[in-house]
């Protein structure tokens, strides 16, 4: 796509371009924006870098295409981690820049920004695009920084410190070449945990030259102004443009696909993938799922909601305004909703009820995680909708980054990759589906085996869990279709367990049901819930977790995983006896309880019918952690 590179003249910024580059992006115009006053190099912004700006003007000639700046007429007004357009801040300056930038290239797609771990900045960045139609490229998001620096360095970038902001660094730093201060900064950063590439704000840098500049920038004078004792810059920079004899951009490198970890895993796991399919062989069963809301503790569960309209469009809008009716009855609203389950008869019309769906969470800085399979349903209902929401008084934290990058796959959808519930006492996330998409790209490589897919998926669902910081997992369920057995599955769940999770407590959480599709053609799914006890200063933190002596004695029928999370146990059952299902179903201990059902559509007719209550999830086939078919699996929340 063609895009426009926000420039601050720091080298994150002008990576980020060689990024775009090497995964085919086509660079149109630049964009900055800079201090009102134009005889001020220091502006207190939370979000631009403004030392050196005098030199930006330089960067059309190096580079060669148009420049766009803008002053920065408003402040840091809105402070807050996701931000919402807010009157008089500089967010709404870059708004304009960009919108400028659009009207005059109405065929730029991509917006280059340098964040690195900033979730401030990327996310500011994020709202402008979104609100333009424009997609962000943070090739560097989540990069390990002395990695990121080394590579900087290697590729002969030219960008030298202009600002120091941090112990050990002083005045006789400015003006030196990243390459120059690496093994320093390297030093620093084991000595007083100094950024490497100086995200804390250590330092900020300009670049004279890049391997894409046409001319490259020399200093010709410049003064060193000593703001504080810890706190030095130059300013009055006079700079030359020279012309360039060598005009060539190496091939960077780019991160592996796989972490390290994760590439051990795809190792140790055979490539067979050779099994019996279950067939979809159901005929219309013709039944109505009834409605079902459950109230438990924090949490208030909304399950089976469907609609007898005729069109998909008609049944997605009755069956979301339905759901909002609950969440009124409850005293909640939209907002207050964690996770969203979608099932969909045709994947090849979920645009049309992620367009109605999406309508919904319009103005939500943090909309639910979510899962989305293709799946058998009761005959004329096209989609079923259940949800998850969080009782008021809670602090509800996540992540929605909308950004392409290395790190995981950008949301392109309504969604957020993760949505954290804090207690004063646990935390619970919720983690949205995750399948095989290479984040540079946003493609699945459809000749990739499908143990490549399956640990793919895996990784992006623990990059997810790893930076919200939400790390044990109480329950995972691995959707696949007819291309990945779930033998397959188990081995690498197996193997993730052992080699990432060092063989945590994990192995028998997992449940894996086959439907009969997945989002853009995929064959593999991962989705799960996380959880973290949050231990006060004055408790022990071997504090034994409660037990409920009931779940022991309801689950001895199954084969069971029980995980004590918060004030309440995360229950996964497997079984081959339809009867014990229908025992457990019938117990008194489910009136406070919610329970998700996994089992083929026959089965949940014959359940439904008998006037049984739960979260029907109607698939071709049911799997334990170890690879073994089941009639049945649950997850039971009490």
């Amino acid at each position: 796509m063609k895009f426009v590179a926000l420039i601050s003249g720091g080298k994150d910024s002008f990576f980020n371009i060689l990024q775009c580059q090497q995964n085919g992006h086509d660079l149109v115009a630049l964009a900055n924006l800079h201090p009102n006053d134009k005889n001020r190099d220091e502006i207190d912004s939370f979000m631009f870098q403004t030392v050196g700006h005098s030199v930006i003007d330089y960067y059309k000639e190096c580079v060669g295409v148009p420049l766009y700046k803008r002053a920065i007429t408003g402040g840091s007004k809105n402070v807050a981690l996701e931000y919402v357009p807010t009157t008089s801040d500089e967010i709404e300056d870059l708004y304009e820049l960009l919108l400028e930038v659009k009207e005059s290239h109405p065929d730029v797609e991509g917006v280059s920004c340098g964040a690195i771990l900033s979730h401030y900045q990327r996310t500011r960045v994020e709202n402008v695009c979104d609100r333009l139609g424009l997609t962000s490229l943070a090739y560097l998001w989540q990069e390990n920084q002395a990695e990121l620096m080394r590579k900087m360095c290697n590729l002969g970038l030219d960008a030298r410190l202009v600002k120091v902001a941090a112990v050990g660094l002083n005045e006789k730093h400015l003006g030196k070449l990243i390459s120059e201060m690496y093994p320093i900064l390297t030093k620093l950063n084991q000595m007083y945990d100094v950024h490497v590439c100086g995200e804390g704000g250590e330092f900020e840098t300009l670049v004279f030259d890049a391997p894409f500049f046409k001319k490259k920038l020399e200093i010709a004078s410049l003064k060193i102004v000593a703001h504080s004792s810890e706190v030095s810059y130059i300013t009055d920079l006079k700079i030359d443009v020279l012309d360039k004899e060598d005009i060539s951009v190496e091939k960077i490198v780019t991160p592996s696909l796989l972490l390290e970890e994760f590439a051990n895993v795809e190792r140790q796991v055979e490539d067979s993938n050779i099994w019996n399919a279950h067939e979809n062989t159901f005929g219309p069963a013709v039944f109505a799922l009834l409605p079902r809301v459950a109230k438990i503790n924090t949490r208030i569960y909304i399950s089976n909601v469907i609609s007898s309209l005729e069109s998909l469009e008609d049944q997605t809008k009755d069956i979301m305004t339905q759901i909002g009716m609950y969440l009124r009855a409850e005293g909640a609203t939209f907002a207050d909703v964690q996770h969203m389950t979608v099932l969909v008869l045709d994947m090849s019309s979920f645009s049309r009820v992620n367009m109605i769906y999406g309508s919904f969470f319009a103005d939500i800085f943090l909309p639910p995680s979510r899962v989305c399979v293709e799946t058998t349903l009761p005959y004329s209902h096209l989609v079923q909708i259940s949800c998850v929401a969080l009782r008021p008084t809670y602090q509800k934290m996540g992540i929605h980054i909308r950004s392409r990058s290395y790190w995981a796959p950008q949301n392109i959808g309504p969604y957020s990759q993760a949505i954290v519930e804090a207690r004063p006492t646990f935390k619970t996330a919720t983690l949205s589906g995750q399948i095989p998409l290479e984040p540079a790209n946003m493609t699945i490589d459809d000749s990739a085996l499908a143990k490549h897919n399956a640990v793919l998926s895996l990784q992006h669902l623990y990059r997810a869990k790893k930076l919200i910081g939400v790390q044990h997992i109480a329950d995972c369920i691995c959707f696949i279709t007819s291309k990945t057995s779930p033998s397959l599955v188990a081995k690498v769940w197996n193997s993730y367990v052992e080699e990432v999770e060092n063989g945590q407590d994990f192995c028998n959480r997992l449940l894996i049901v086959q439907t009969t599709g997945l989002p853009r053609g995929a064959n593999v799914e991962w989705g799960a819930l996380s959880y973290e006890k949050v231990v006060d200063m004055y408790e022990d933190e071997g504090t034994s977790d409660h037990w409920n002596p009931e779940i022991e004695t309801v689950s001895k029928k199954f084969k069971a995983s029980v995980v004590p999370v918060g004030d309440g146990h995360v229950v996964k059952l497997v079984g081959v006896d339809i009867l014990a299902a229908i025992d457990f179903l019938r117990s008194p201990a489910l009136s406070v309880s919610s329970v998700t059902f996994y089992s083929t559509l026959d089965n949940i007719h014959k359940l439904s019918n008998m006037g049984l209550s739960a979260e029907w999830v109607p698939v071709l086939g049911v799997w334990d952690s170890d690879g073994s078919e089941c009639a049945f699996g649950m997850i039971w929340i009490s």
